[in-house]
């Protein structure tokens, strides 16, 4: 696939990050990650995202990404699969190069690690990257690695595989004037924890796609709400906010990193365990466990 052909399959419907399966012992459990990836696939899903933050690339080593992103091209039929790329320059390129050569169709660049860079640092940095790759590229806007309108811009025109634009900061402004500046040479992706409560905010500001994590557990009632804030069904959208949505947010508020501890959880309610999350983060309690069981089986 193309950068042009990926660019059109990202803005054509939603998106999700797949959790990554471990066993007990924490290894990569590729056998049931294939068999989620089928399943997930056959709910529609525009674009999947293997090895992305959902997918916990950050509790990966590097040689462990391409192992991800050949079992995911293998299982999701037609669905285009974008890997996860990032930490300082050099190893993400090195991740960037290794996961084209498993078959990703696009990288997602997450943030380097730790240091805090200059626009001037971060522009060489995504440059970088895009150059040492034909596949195309999305920046994700979060943390550490924050661009301007200006700098995005620049980096568009030197870089012509550069496709889109992830926003993880929340800033609705400055993603209007990204969207107002760049117009249609990006494709824009709505990148908050549980995405859904901003995405109205998102639409307005011209960023009409976004990754839905939920999708992993409730991809059913993920694709709902995404047509209902298509088609302006308010009364469906409202309703499944109240009802899913906000006690899903306040119950994963409790502790950090429980963005993705939740989701695996939501698929061991469902009888599809996906194993352990890998330190730092924890998994959820029992007595947690417990209170989203309830709030699946609210919305049904």
């Amino acid at each position: 696939m193309n950068p042009n052909e990926l660019k059109k399959a990202v803005g054509s419907g939603l998106l999700s990050f797949p959790v990554t399966h471990f066993d007990q012992d924490l290894a990569f459990d590729e056998t049931k990650y294939r068999s989620h990836i089928e399943w997930l696939a056959s709910y529609g899903a525009a674009v999947l995202f293997a090895a992305g933050g959902t997918g916990e690339f950050f509790s990966l080593n590097p040689a462990e990404i391409p192992q991800v992103v050949r079992a995911a091209k293998a299982s999701a039929g037609n669905t285009p699969i974008i890997s996860g790329t990032g930490y300082g320059t050099s190893l993400a390129i090195d991740i960037a190069r290794s996961a084209e050569k498993a078959g990703a169709d696009g990288l997602l660049l997450l943030p380097p690690y730790l240091m805090f860079a200059e626009q001037a640092g971060l522009i060489a940095h995504v440059r970088a990257v895009c150059r040492s790759v034909d596949i195309g590229v999305i920046v994700y806007n979060r943390d550490n690695a924050i661009l301007s309108a200006e700098s995005l811009a620049w980096l568009a025109d030197e870089c012509p595989n550069l496709i889109g634009y992830k926003d993880g900061v929340g800033d609705v402004d400055k993603v209007i004037e990204i969207t107002t500046t760049l117009k249609d040479r990006l494709v824009y992706v709505g990148g908050m924890p549980t995405h859904e409560v901003y995405a109205q905010a998102y639409f307005a500001a011209g960023v009409t796609t976004y990754s839905s994590a939920v999708f992993n557990f409730v991809p059913a009632l993920a694709q709902r709400f995404y047509t209902a804030l298509r088609t302006q069904d308010q009364m469906t959208v409202d309703h499944l906010l109240r009802s899913f949505f906000f006690p899903l947010v306040m119950l994963r508020n409790r502790r950090k990193g429980y963005a993705v501890s939740i989701i695996k959880a939501g698929l061991r309610v469902l009888g599809k365990d996906p194993g352990p999350v890998r330190p730092p983060l924890i998994d959820l309690t029992s007595e947690e466990m417990v209170v989203l069981e309830k709030i699946i089986a609210a919305a049904g």
